[in-house]
């Protein structure tokens, strides 16, 4: 992959730690050439995310909240002020309350379906609009999104109809910013073992279960995700634009488990 992202700058939200997808991702763009900055959410997160956008390069590291009008400004802001143009844009961030994502998805709260679907969802069309105002040339918008969006998912609930509007997002989003000359795509990881996963009830049995029956046998690696990641904001991926594209060992295409993981 070396060199296919040589002159192109992007920005990386939803950095947790290093073994975050987004982390992944940054990580493979950085060997691919291209020149990272970085947000962060709060103080906490940004003793984590500071240490590792060092370690490729970069000192642009951003407070960004997603869900408030007036730091996504700021960010923004203070993105122009150090890079004139943009290229592309890694949207990591989601959020639900982990006490709902158990049990039933019919006592799913209102107050969390819609902070759930603000965080997830609408956080991706405020970051393209705002990013798409810094691509007179084109660029790549790429978001995370997971298999639980329209296939019922043990545990993921809400998260899992916050994932189908974000996937319903992002085809609306190509069509509106594609004469622009800007693709926007999802990547759909099988499940991995994150911090954002590890809020799932049950995600060893998940991590297991999708481990042994994907046709591949295996989950996907951050490198594998990270590389999918650099060809779609290369060149290579110029006519790529509205797809989900998965990254989970074939387990999607399954109708039921494999024959040996069958019980009866």
């Amino acid at each position: 992959m070396a060199g296919q992202l040589q002159g192109k700058r992007g920005l990386i939200m939803g950095v947790a730690n290093d073994h975050s997808i987004a982390w992944g991702i940054a990580r493979a763009m950085h060997e691919a050439g291209a020149e990272l900055a970085f947000t962060y959410q709060n103080e906490a997160l940004l003793k984590r995310v500071k240490p590792l956008a060092e370690s490729v390069g970069s000192d642009i590291v951003i407070p960004a909240n997603v869900a408030e009008d007036a730091s996504m400004d700021a960010a923004f802001e203070r993105l122009k002020e150090r890079w004139d143009s943009l290229d592309f844009v890694v949207h990591a961030v989601a959020y639900s309350d982990k006490n709902e994502l158990k049990g039933r998805f019919v006592n799913t709260t209102r107050a969390n379906f819609g902070h759930t679907l603000s965080i997830s969802c609408y956080s991706l069309i405020d970051v393209a609009r705002r990013a798409g105002q810094m691509m007179p040339d084109g660029g790549s918008i790429l978001t995370l999104t997971y298999q639980g969006s329209n296939k019922v998912t043990p545990f993921y609930n809400v998260m899992g109809v916050a994932k189908a509007a974000l996937e319903s997002a992002v085809r609306y989003l190509a069509n509106d910013l594609g004469p622009d000359g800007i693709r926007v795509n999802a990547l759909s990881p099988g499940p991995m073992k994150t911090l954002a996963g590890a809020a799932i009830t049950g995600a060893r049995k998940t991590f297991k279960f999708a481990e042994q029956n994907a046709p591949l046998r295996a989950n996907a690696t951050l490198d594998a995700v990270g590389a999918t990641a650099v060809h779609l904001a290369s060149d290579g991926g110029a006519f790529t634009t509205g797809e989900v594209l998965h990254i989970d060992g074939g387990y999607h295409i399954l109708g039921m488990p494999q024959i040996d993981s069958i019980h009866v």
